[in-house]
């Protein structure tokens, strides 16, 4: 008998998890529904007792989620790995990001830098602590709102410079991807996937899973700039 399978994830992962699940459902016939928003925002409705099957988050947020009883103890499963990239507008000159130098160059050349709410933008405000450059260039900060995409910045040609992770630049019109961060100050997160403590179709949610976290999956996740976990 055919079941539907309902779940929240976070922007970062709605293409991979859009592909996967249209394929899992012409194998399956089951039906899935996965709502994708900012990743704040999706970790705050399963903490309000929002009723999914299945949640799809960055790993360390999944992590505090199974530990204060809202996932299902021992569900989480790796799903996908993505690393930082940059964007910028199209046919726009691009930056040298050879080197940690480099791309410090490039953010201080900047006029405007789009980040997002996620792991990627804590991890560019970290790099801007750690060069001792974050209040000179505060002014010229622009983040994005929850569930839009920096690219989205980037085309509009409010954000000069875009950091977030691969995956989220690919179906984005109007920008180039100028590259992926210098392997020196790369960040890579773990996307992980598990079933919610309020699950009405567990079953169902952990057939799903598997099925993310098969081999089956890995050249989709390749695809859109992810990595299989």
């Amino acid at each position: 008998m055919a079941t539907r399978v309902t779940g929240i994830s976070s922007m970062a992962t709605r293409q991979i998890l859009a592909e996967l699940t249209g394929a899992y459902e012409k194998k399956t016939g089951h039906s899935v529904a996965i709502e994708s928003v900012g990743g704040v925002d999706a970790a705050k409705r399963v903490r309000a007792g929002e009723a999914f099957d299945v949640v799809v988050l960055a790993d360390d947020a999944m992590k505090q989620l199974e530990a204060d009883g809202f996932l299902k103890a021992g569900s989480r499963v790796g799903f996908a790995r993505s690393a930082m990239a940059v964007a910028i507008r199209a046919k726009a000159e691009r930056p040298d990001l050879s080197s940690e130098a480099s791309l410090k160059t490039a953010v201080l050349a900047a006029r405007s830098i789009g980040y997002s709410t996620g792991p990627s933008g804590n991890h560019l405000l970290n790099l801007l602590k750690k060069w001792n450059i974050d209040q000179a260039i505060a002014e010229r900060l622009v983040k994005a709102p929850p569930g839009i995409p920096v690219g989205t910045l980037v085309a509009r040609g409010e954000a000069e410079l875009g950091f977030q992770q691969l995956s989220e630049f690919l179906d984005v019109p109007g920008i180039e991807i100028a590259g992926p961060l210098p392997a020196e100050v790369q960040s890579v997160t773990l996307f992980a996937c598990a079933v919610c403590a309020k699950a009405a179709n567990e079953a169902g949610a952990r057939d799903l899973i598997n099925y993310l976290a098969s081999a089956e999956a890995d050249a989709p996740k390749r695809r859109q700039g992810m990595e299989p976990a």
